[in-house]
């Protein structure tokens, strides 16, 4: 009963808040307190309501008995795991939207936004809920149409409306493959129930699994941001407000995640060895892919927006390693490979809503999303830059911060490959491996780049000159998911017991029991590798500082002070420093048959023709996918609509006739058949 009014007490939380957004629109300062709080309040049911279903039993809630449409609210493990991970994000970015969405005060509709805001959040919760596939496409409808009203909330932009129509159609497209895989699963059930979609996954024909789970994995596919169905996602997250970029890339392109390892692993049982073959190549790809378009921009939201595509393969690697596994009746590796893909989505969630806040707030009070325009922010936003770090260590993987676990297991579960007698799926596994030690050194470097040039040395332009620090609010919200980073890696023999019991339903086993976590995240007996991320932070925490901190109390030497010196000269000014553009500058020629770079260089000269009085310098890459891949599309789809407007003659005494002319080759037919 307990969980009963933890679960409806959530949802009318983030309904009291989109009322109060209707009631109070008219005082923006009211509002935003009232709508935000409310959504704090439900996140904070929703982590007591997860929290009790992870410890304990599922939750189910029936609304309608029909046998057909039987809509309900059904939360296992799984659900429960994703719930969290939308509530603790949610809680963190709502405290944090009470001093963002000031910048808004007396130029934008503050109500609307908290409105959406709110029915966004419930609707992630109720798509992570739902019994039902119709329910569930209603809720996922609600969800896309919401993400879209949130990305152009700044429409007066034109590269806004031009973000919210890519996405709206990407989205499309990918429900329209999610409703043919579920008609085909529930073709043979007789039922849109979740229930019954997964008894009757055994009596499906082989052919019909298969192309549930392609039709599954492109619809899904889309709305998580793999390559090559990517391409809504770095125009979508920079478009939209920044504490909504946090939530869409924190969770909202999870809820894809938590469908694909719904459908495959509760609906079609795992499937056969190349179902996780095709997703270990797409989601290596996608995540070297991803990185590496992170490292050519300059754009701070654009630059995190890739990294959301890179972020989403690592947790696909570990989901296809785990299906290859399951297929070839290893159990217990599978389930260390989803134990690994389901740490990395909630590190992901943490990390990256932390780092899309530090954007915003860098955004916030400098107006400009060009790294270049930054630098010596670490002197006027100390805390920000602080809380930015801790977000860029995290998404490097470095000890001991929480995504180089999931990041170590992940690479661990690849290793596990050696037990698989194929030995060409075994080198492709190890293949991924070594790509995924690559993303991960491209990752290190990007973040590198975008902290190095944003916060330290002077300031490049009067934006980030007159840069102050962020409302409390937005310093609160950056600091809970900065614990949760530390918490998430130094204790993760904690989370992984509770993540085996999210992992054990779904691969048939439990191997917590068969793990190492004396104070060390290791792999089964099979393959012995542990390392201990507590008393790595012990040593990065208290060891390593503590001969400094000595030194410095005891010592009397007096400190001598003097300007920094670079190529041989005083840098005195912003001309002298490091820029965004020379830093990726290597690894773009490296790799210069995949980005294609063009550069144009402009020189104009004063009076004397032999004195330079400027140069302009512009470099781009190519969009490639867009270029190579979307364009034809839509040149295709355009030019057929075209010709199809030749049948639209506006005149009902012609549509009339194509009714008599199908009715009568629809005759033939059935007379002929007959």
């Amino acid at each position: 009963m307990m969980d009963t009014y933890l679960f409806f007490g959530m949802i009318l939380f983030y309904l009291i808040g989109a009322g109060l957004a209707l009631i109070l629109n008219r005082n923006d300062r009211i509002c935003t307190y009232a709508s935000f709080l409310s959504a704090s309040l439900a996140s904070v049911s929703g982590i007591i309501f997860s929290g009790s279903i992870l410890l304990g039993n599922n939750f189910s809630f029936i609304l309608s008995g029909s046998p057909i449409l039987n809509f309900g609210f059904f939360v296992d493990k799984l659900s429960a795991f994703f719930i969290f991970a939308i509530s603790i994000t949610a809680f963190a970015v709502s405290i944090y939207s009470t001093g963002y969405v000031r910048e808004y005060f007396g130029k934008k509709n503050i109500g609307y936004l908290c409105l959406l805001y709110n029915i966004f959040i419930l609707s992630m919760i109720l798509v992570v809920s739902a019994n039902n596939a119709v329910m569930f496409l209603i809720v996922w409808e609600l969800m896309s149409v919401i993400s879209y009203f949130l990305v152009v909330f700044e429409h007066e932009k034109p590269q806004t409306l031009k973000a919210g129509f890519i996405y709206i159609v990407m989205t499309h497209i990918g429900t329209g493959f999610i409703i043919l895989s579920f008609l085909i699963m529930a073709g043979s059930g007789g039922s849109f129930s979740f229930e019954t979609l997964r008894s009757t996954a055994m009596t499906m024909p082989p052919y019909l699994k298969d192309l549930a789970f392609l039709f599954a994995l492109i619809g899904f596919g889309t709305k998580a941001g793999i390559v090559p169905l990517h391409i809504w996602l770095p125009y979508a997250h920079p478009a939209a407000p920044s504490n909504v970029s946090a939530l869409m890339s924190g969770v909202m392109i999870k809820t894809a995640i938590y469908m694909l390892i719904r459908v495959s692993f509760d609906f079609l049982g795992g499937g056969v060895w190349w179902w996780g073959m095709l997703l270990l190549i797409v989601a290596s790809v996608s995540a070297l892919i991803g990185v590496m378009y992170a490292l050519m921009e300059h754009d701070m939201k654009r630059l995190l927006a890739f990294h959301s595509v890179e972020n989403i393969g690592i947790i696909l690697i570990g989901v296809g390693v785990a299906m290859i596994f399951m297929s070839s009746g290893h159990p217990d590796l599978a389930a260390f490979g989803l134990i690994a893909a389901l740490y990395h989505t909630i590190n992901h969630a943490v990390f990256k809503s932390l780092l899309f806040m530090g954007a915003g707030s860098v955004i916030y009070t400098t107006h400009t999303k060009n790294i270049e325009e930054y630098g010596g922010l670490i002197k006027r936003m100390p805390w920000t830059a602080f809380f930015f770090l801790i977000g860029a260590i995290s998404i490097s993987a470095l000890p001991p911060f929480n995504g180089f676990v999931s990041e170590w297991l992940t690479l661990q579960a690849q290793l596990l490959s050696i037990n698989l007698t194929d030995n060409i799926i075994k080198i492709a596994v190890l293949f991924s491996g070594a790509g995924l030690a690559l993303t991960g050194a491209l990752a290190a470097a990007c973040f590198v780049k975008a902290f190095g040039i944003s916060f330290l040395a002077l300031p490049r332009s009067t934006h980030a000159e007159h840069a102050k620090e962020v409302p409390v609010p937005m310093l609160v919200g950056m600091a809970i998911l900065s614990l949760m980073c530390i918490v998430l890696g130094v204790l993760p023999f904690y989370v992984v017991r509770i993540i085996d019991s999210v992992s054990a339903p779904l691969v048939g086993t439990s191997i917590s029991s068969k793990i190492s976590f004396d104070l060390t995240i290791g792999t089964l007996s099979s393959f012995p590798a542990s390392i201990s991320t507590t008393w790595i932070a012990l040593l990065v925490f208290v060891v390593l500082p503590l001969p400094v901190i000595i030194y410095m109390l005891m010592s009397r030497t007096k400190t001598v002070k003097y300007e920094t010196w670079g190529c041989g000269q005083p840098v005195s000014t912003a001309r002298n420093e490091y820029t965004a553009t020379a830093f990726s500058k290597p690894i773009r020629m490296w790799l210069g048959g995949i980005f294609r770079p063009h550069r144009e260089i402009q020189t104009a000269y004063s009076d004397s023709p032999f004195f330079k009085d400027r140069v302009i310098f512009e470099s781009e890459i190519e969009p490639v996918f867009e270029r190579y891949l979307y364009r034809p599309v839509t040149w295709v789809v355009l030019t057929v609509s075209r010709l199809m407007r030749v049948i639209q003659t506006g005149y009902i005494q012609t549509y009339l006739l194509y009714i008599l002319i199908t009715l009568v080759i629809a005759l033939i037919f059935v007379g002929s058949g007959g």
